[in-house]
């Protein structure tokens, strides 16, 4: 299930809350009480290595496709 951080304007809690999609733009309480509060636009960070992937090679390796053109 998709977690949705939320910040409290009255005390400037922030908070997290657990709930389907399809309840996401729905009001969140914060845990102190209140009631006015924003949802917070989320990034996502992805990193790591692929153990295993192979290096990219120059050259491009035969003449195929860079960049979206097809190159000869």
């Amino acid at each position: 299930m998709p977690r949705y951080e939320y910040r409290c304007r009255s005390c400037g809690t922030t908070f997290e809350v657990s709930r389907p999609m399809a309840e996401s733009s729905a009001p969140a309480d914060c845990p102190r009480g209140h009631d006015d509060t924003v949802k917070l636009l989320s990034t996502v960070a992805v990193g790591g290595s692929a153990a295993g992937a192979p290096a990219p090679q120059a050259g491009g390796g035969g003449g195929g496709c860079c960049g979206g053109g097809c190159c000869a």
